[in-house]
């Protein structure tokens, strides 16, 4: 982490493995993190001070993209498992895995500012003539129904969402 003030910088894990993809709570306490500490790539939380580490994916597969909930009760994630690409939810203490959208590749959740839908990218698998392949977004409530494709002129990856400015 880095004090924008002080410019001084903190490093809050310190081992051989591979850590990425941290996420703040809403409340800025914890931090959600995929690491390969334990052989393969889980989902993470520790206290803010990089203190009480604790793995809280135990599905089978991989998982990456760790994303806090606006609401701080959920966690989003992308999950590998043999060869497809899953969007989901978990609790903050790894329970209640919900998977809610599979395909060739879906990545990037990230979530509505409400806490309810979220939004990630899909690729299609090519073809054999070469056609297909193509990247779009999705939205997709909690339930993992009312899936949408949101419609853009171009291939389109990484979706955020703007915040929501009070009246």
């Amino acid at each position: 982490t880095m004090d924008l003030g002080t410019r001084k910088v903190k490093q809050l894990t310190r081992h051989s493995a591979i850590d990425t993809s941290p996420s703040y709570s809403p409340d800025g306490d914890q931090i959600t993190f995929n690491s390969d500490r334990g052989g393969s790539q889980q989902i993470y939380v520790m206290n803010a001070n990089g203190g009480n580490v604790r793995r809280i994916s135990h599905g089978k597969g991989r998982y990456a993209t760790p994303v806090w909930s606006p609401r701080g009760d959920l966690i989003a994630f992308t999950k590998m498992l043999k060869g497809t690409f899953y969007i989901g939810v978990m609790r903050i203490d790894g329970s209640g895995e919900r998977l809610l959208d599979k395909d060739f590749l879906v990545e990037g959740p990230t979530w509505a500012p409400n806490g309810r839908v979220l939004m990630y990218f899909r690729q299609q698998r090519s073809d054999s003539s070469g056609g297909g392949g193509g990247a779009n977004l999705y939205s997709i409530d909690l339930t993992g129904h009312n899936k949408r494709k949101v419609i853009t002129p171009l291939d389109a990856s990484d979706p955020a969402w703007s915040p929501l400015i009070p009246n």
